[in-house]
C-alpha cells in the first residue's frame, strides 16, 4: 500500500512518471523523466481542487492500485480490506453466527476500529446505497463485498475526519473505489483458484473494452464470478468438538433434562438406534455433572467457511463531447449475486405462545417438569441444501451529469450530476414453526399447572417422540423459510465548482472549490410478517421503514502563506428532515504543509465531523433479543451474602423489548493528524503520522446491565455501596418502567424482559501513528527491486458507555473487545524484462483469549506472486496465498466453536490462484 506521494515516484517505469488521478478518476498521465518533469493538475481524496500531486497533503492518503491488487494476491475487496492497517475494526467473517443472522453475506470496513457505520465508503467518488440489513440488527452500513475487484483501478483510503468535504458519515476516514476509466482495446482476464486441502474452488472473468470514437468515448467493465462453498467438515481443525482446547464433549443432538439442568438418562440403546444420523456419528454419551445423552461430536462441523455465490458485476463510464469545455457523461454499476451460506443445523425446544425459551412443560406422564431439545440432522432435512441461507441481492448506481469549464483560459471547471443507488434482496431464512413443532413433538396442551405455571402435556414416559428420526417429509412439516426482502436507495443531485486560481498571493495561486448537495435516503427492511411474532422457533424480529432528507453546502480553500508553507481549509454545513425533526451541523478542516527543504515536509490536519443519525436507529420497530442479565433487585434482597456471580439470579435468559428513537441527535467528532514526510533520494521516501480522533455523542443501545443496577438501586433505595436513590427521580422512574416482571402466578416477581433503545451517550477515542516507507533499487544487470511497508500502532482506543461509568480501555485482555494494537504489512517485489514476483506479509498483533485473561500471540501470514508476459499480449500471472499454509493463532481458552476468533482468522489453508491475461487492440499490456 502506497502514499499519494508514494505512487508518483513509486510507479516510474522506463522512461515515463506515471500520476495518479485520485477521487475524480482523471487519466494518468506521463512525462518525460529526463530534465524538469511535469505533473498535471488532479484532484486528490480529500479535496475538491485539482493541484499537482508532486507531494502528499496536510493529511496522509494511501492508495492501492490493480497492479498491487493483483501483486499481493487480494481475491476480493473484503481481502484487500483486511489488510490496510488502518482498519482497526474486523472485516466481518464469512462465518460469523452475527452477519449469517443479520447481513447474510455482506462485509464491511472499519478504519480506526470505530464500527463500520464511521466509515465512508465511495465508489467513483459518489456514495453508494446501505446494505438494506443492518449492522449486527442496529446500524446501516455499506457492504464491500460487492465491489468487482477485478474492475478496481485503485483504492483510496484517507482515514480521520472528512466531513467538512463529504458531509455525514466520514468520521473514521473514506475509502473510495476508483473503477477503471479509460481502456484502449479489450482486455480478457480469467483467474481460477483452489484450495490445497480441498472445496472452495472459484474462477473470474473480468472483459473490459473501451472506444473514442470523435465525441463518444467511454468504457465497459463485465465480472463473472463463481464461489464455491468451504464446509467447516472439511478442515480438520474445526470437523469434530474433538478439537475444543477446553471442552470436547459431544454435541446435544437429543436431549432431554428436568427443572434443574439435570440430563434424562436416554439409555444406550435409544441411542444406538440415532446412530446412522449425523453421518454415522450420534452416539451415547455423557456431559460430566449433567448426565447421559444422544450427541454427535461431528454435527458441529455443518456450518459454511466459504459462502457459495454467483455473481454479474457490470460497469460503464460514458461520455460525449459537446464542444471543447463541455462533456455529457454517464455512469453505470450493476451488481447481482446468488449467495448461499449454511449457519448450522436447525434445533427445537418447547416454546410457548409468548415466545419463552426456557424450553420446560409440565410431564404429566412422568410429573416432572422437563425440557426436550434437538437438533435436526442433515438425513431428516433431506440433505444440507434445505439448511442454506439464500440471499439473492440486486444493487445498481446510475449517474448522469455534465462537466466542462468556462472563464478565461479555462480557469473556472464545473460539475452538475444526480446519483441514484439502490440494493434490493430476497433472504431466505430457515427456520422451525414453533407451532407446528411442538405439536408434533408434544401434541396438544392439557391445560396450565397451577404450580408451576407451566403448559401440561401428556408424552409419555419414555419420551419416544423426541428420539425418532424424522423423515424429509415430516421435517418439511415443520420448517419452511422466512423471507424478507429489504431494500435501500440513495438519491442525490449535486453541483460542484473549482479552480486553481481564484486570486494570486505572492507566494502563488489561490485555489478554491465549493458544492452544494440536495437529496433523500431511504431504506425499509420488508420483514416475513410472521417473523415479528413467536411464530418461528427464537426468532421475534423488528421492523424498520424510514427516509430522511438532506442538504449541504461547502466550501474549501488552499493558500500558499510562503513559498514553503501552505495552508487549506474546508467547511461544510449538512442539514437532515427525519421523522418531523430537523438537526444540522457545520463542520470544519484546517491543514498546513510545511516544506523547510525539498526533500522534507511536516503536515498537520484538524478537522470535525458528525454523522446523522442512522436511519434504523431512528425508525426501528419493536422486535425482541434474547440475551441474559443479572437480575440484581432479588440477588440483592433474597440472597444478600452472596457475592453477585454466585448469585442464583445471575446470568439469566431474559428478553430485551428494542424499539428506535427518533429524538436521536447527531453524533460529533474531532480528528487531528501530524506528521512527516522525507524522501531524502529519488528512490526512498518514508513517513510517519500520528493520529487521534475523539467521538462524542455516540449513539449506542442502553446498557442492560445498567438499567438492572439502576431498577434494584431506586427499588431498594440505595446502591449496593450504601449510598441513598431517590426512588423518584426521573432515573429511577424511567428504570423500574423498563423492567418487565411477571405480575401474578407462580412466576411472580421474576424478572422477564427489559426495554430498551439507542441513545446519544457514548464517548470514544483512539490514537496512535502510522507508519509508511518505500524503496526502489533499480540495478542494470539484476533487474528493479521494490520494498513497501505499513504499519499501525494504537497508543489508546478507550471507549465509556455512560458518564460518570469506568472508562473502558478496549485494547486491554479483559475490555470485552477484540481488535489489535498493532497491524503491519510488508512486501518485496522483484521485475525483470517480463518476469515479476512478490511476496507479502500481513503482521497482526496480539489479541485478548477466549477467557480475557491474557493475550494469544502476534501472527504473519504471507502470499506469493509470479507474473509473466509471454509477449506485449499475454500475462500468466499465479498467487499462492497463505504460503506456510499458517492456521489460526491457537488460544488454549477457546471453549467456543469454531475454537478461534473468525473475526481475524479462518482455517482456508493454503490456497493457488492462476491467471491469464489477452489484450486485443490497443497498446500492449
Amino acid at each position: 500500500m502506497r502514499s499519494a506521494k508514494s505512487i508518483v515516484r513509486a510507479l516510474s517505469a522506463g522512461s515515463s512518471l506515471i500520476v495518479l488521478s485520485m477521487a475524480a478518476g482523471a487519466a494518468a498521465q506521463t512525462a518525460p523523466e529526463q530534465g524538469a518533469t511535469t505533473v498535471d493538475e488532479v484532484v486528490v481524496l480529500g479535496s475538491r481542487i485539482p493541484r499537482k500531486i508532486d507531494s502528499e497533503g496536510p493529511a496522509p492518503v494511501t492508495a492501492i492500485t490493480a497492479e498491487e491488487i493483483l501483486r499481493n494476491g487480494y481475491q476480493s475487496v473484503p481481502d484487500l480490506l483486511r489488510a490496510v492497517t488502518q482498519n482497526g475494526g474486523e472485516t466481518q467473517s464469512q462465518q460469523s453466527s452475527s452477519g449469517a443472522s443479520f447481513t447474510p453475506g455482506a462485509q464491511q470496513v472499519d478504519l480506526r476500529g470505530l464500527g463500520p457505520n464511521h466509515t465512508l465508503v465511495l465508489v467513483n467518488g459518489r456514495r453508494i446505497a446501505d446494505f438494506p440489513l443492518p449492522f449486527q440488527g442496529q446500524s446501516n452500513f455499506t457492504d464491500v463485498s460487492n465491489i468487482p475487484v477485478g474492475l478496481i483501478e485503485r483504492v483510496e483510503i484517507l482515514s480521520g475526519s472528512a466531513s467538512a468535504v463529504y458531509g455525514s458519515d466520514a468520521i473514521a476516514g473514506v475509502v473510495n473505489f476508483v473503477l477503471k476509466k479509460s481502456a484502449d482495446g479489450t482486455r480478457f482476464d480469467f483467474r481460477t483458484g483452489f484450495t490445497e486441502d480441498g472445496g472452495g474452488e472459484s474462477q473470474r472473468l473480468t472483459i473490459t473494452t473501451g472506444w473514442d470514437r470523435g465525441a463518444f468515448h467511454g468504457v465497459v467493465g463485465v465480472e463473472l464470478l463463481n464461489q464455491e462453498p468451504l464446509w467447516a467438515y472439511d478442515r480438520k481443525i474445526q470437523d469434530s468438538t474433538k478439537d475444543s482446547p477446553v471442552n470436547t464433549t459431544a454435541r446435544r443432538a437429543f436431549l432431554r433434562f428436568d427443572e434443574y439442568d439435570d440430563y434424562l438418562d436416554p439409555g444406550k440403546a435409544t441411542c444406538d438406534a440415532l446412530s446412522s444420523l449425523n453421518g454415522g456419528t450420534t452416539y451415547y454419551a455423557n456431559r460430566p455433572r449433567y448426565g447421559d445423552f444422544c450427541g454427535s461430536d461431528e454435527s458441529i462441523g455443518y456450518g459454511t467457511i466459504l459462502s457459495e455465490r454467483q455473481g454479474i458485476n457490470a460497469y460503464s463510464a460514458i461520455g460525449y463531447t459537446l464542444n471543447d469545455r463541455t462533456e455529457l457523461f454517464l455512469d453505470l454499476q450493476f451488481s447481482h449475486s446468488n449467495l448461499k451460506l449454511f449457519r448450522d443445523v436447525k434445533t427445537w425446544m418447547y416454546q410457548d405462545a409468548n415466545g419463552s425459551e426456557d424450553g420446560l412443560f409440565f410431564n404429566a406422564d412422568t410429573g416432572l417438569i422437563e425440557g426436550w431439545q434437538r437438533q435436526f440432522s442433515p438425513e431428516e432435512m433431506g440433505g444440507l441444501s434445505k439448511g442454506f441461507t439464500r440471499n439473492r441481492s440486486t444493487s445498481f448506481n446510475i449517474t448522469p451529469g455534465i462537466k466542462g469549464t468556462f472563464g478565461e483560459g479555462d480557469r473556472w471547471a464545473y460539475e452538475v450530476a444526480f446519483n441514484h443507488a439502490e440494493y434490493r434482496s430476497k433472504v431466505r431464512f430457515p427456520q422451525i414453526i414453533a407451532e407446528a413443532a411442538n405439536k408434533f413433538f408434544l401434541g396438544d396442551s392439557l391445560g396450565v399447572d397451577p404450580d408451576s405455571g407451566y403448559a401440561i402435556f401428556s408424552v409419555g414416559a419414555n419420551a419416544n417422540r423426541l428420539y425418532r428420526p424424522l423423515t424429509p417429509a415430516e421435517y418439511d412439516q415443520i420448517s419452511q423459510d422466512s423471507v424478507y426482502e429489504p431494500r435501500s436507495r440513495t438519491d442525490s443531485l449535486s453541483a460542484s465548482l473549482s479552480t486553481k486560481e481564484l486570486f494570486n498571493l505572492p507566494a502563488g495561486p489561490v485555489g478554491f472549490a465549493a458544492v452544494i448537495e440536495a437529496g433523500n435516503q431511504a431504506y425499509e427492511l420488508n420483514p416475513d410478517p410472521l417473523a415479528l411474532k413467536p411464530y418461528y422457533y427464537a426468532l421475534v424480529d423488528s421492523d424498520g421503514e424510514g427516509d430522511r432528507d438532506h442538504w449541504g453546502l461547502g466550501y474549501e480553500v488552499r493558500a500558499p502563506l510562503l513559498s514553503n508553507l501552505e495552508f487549506s481549509t474546508a467547511g461544510r454545513y449538512d442539514h437532515y428532515s427525519f421523522a418531523g425533526n430537523d438537526v444540522g451541523e457545520f463542520t470544519y478542516n484546517l491543514g498546513l504543509e510545511y516544506r523547510p527543504i525539498t526533500s522534507l515536509m511536516f503536515r498537520a490536519a484538524y478537522g470535525t465531523g458528525f454523522r446523522a443519525p442512522d436511519l434504523h436507529y431512528v425508525f426501528s420497530g419493536p422486535g425482541n433479543t434474547h440475551p441474559s442479565g443479572t437480575d440484581y433487585f432479588r440477588c440483592r434482597t433474597e440472597e444478600p451474602d452472596e457475592e453477585i456471580g454466585d448469585c442464583s439470579y445471575s446470568d439469566e435468559g431474559i428478553v430485551a423489548y428494542r424499539n428506535g428513537n427518533r429524538d436521536l441527535e447527531p453524533e460529533t467528532s474531532k480528528s487531528f493528524n501530524g506528521g512527516v514526510v522525507w524522501q531524502p533520494v529519488r528512490n526512498f521516501d518514508i513517513s510517519i503520522d500520528y493520529f487521534q480522533v475523539e467521538l462524542t455523542n455516540q449513539v449506542r443501545d442502553m446498557s442492560l446491565d445498567a438499567i438492572l443496577r439502576d431498577e434494584a438501586d431506586c427499588r431498594i433505595g440505595r446502591t449496593s455501596g450504601g449510598s441513598t436513590v431517590d426512588p423518584n427521580s426521573p432515573t429511577c422512574r424511567d428504570a423500574v418502567a423498563r423492567v418487565d416482571r411477571y405480575a401474578s402466578g407462580p412466576l411472580q416477581g421474576q424478572l422477564r424482559g427489559v426495554s430498551t433503545n439507542p441513545i446519544n451517550i457514548a464517548e470514544e477515542t483512539t490514537s496512535g501513528v502510522d507508519v509508511a516507507a518505500h524503496w526502489r533499487i533499480p540495478t542494470e544487470s539484476w533487474g528493479r527491486f521494490n520494498l513497501a511497508a505499513a504499519y499501525t500502532w494504537v497508543d489508546k482506543h478507550d471507549f465509556q458507555q455512560y458518564p460518570g461509568d469506568p472508562t473502558i480501555d478496549k485494547l486491554a485482555f479483559d475490555s470485552g473487545y477484540y481488535i489489535p494494537r498493532e497491524k503491519g504489512t510488508a512486501s518485496i517485489s522483484w521485475s525483470n524484462d517480463r518476469l515479476t514476483t512478490t511476496l507479502q506479509g500481513q503482521y497482526l498483533g496480539e489479541l485478548p483469549n477466549y477467557d480475557e485473561d491474557g493475550f494469544i500471540d502476534a501472527s504473519w501470514m504471507f502470499n506469493a506472486s509470479v507474473q509473466y508476459d509471454l509477449n506485449d499480449r499475454v500475462r500468466l500471472s499465479g498467487t499462492i496465498n497463505n504460503l506456510f499454509d499458517e492456521g489460526p493463532v491457537k488460544d488454549s481458552t477457546y471453549s467456543a466453536y469454531p475454537y478461534y476468533d473468525i473475526s481475524w482468522f479462518d482455517s482456508v489453508g493454503r490456497s493457488f490462484y492462476f491467471q491469464i491475461t489477452y489484450k486485443m487492440g490497443g497498446e500492449g499490456l
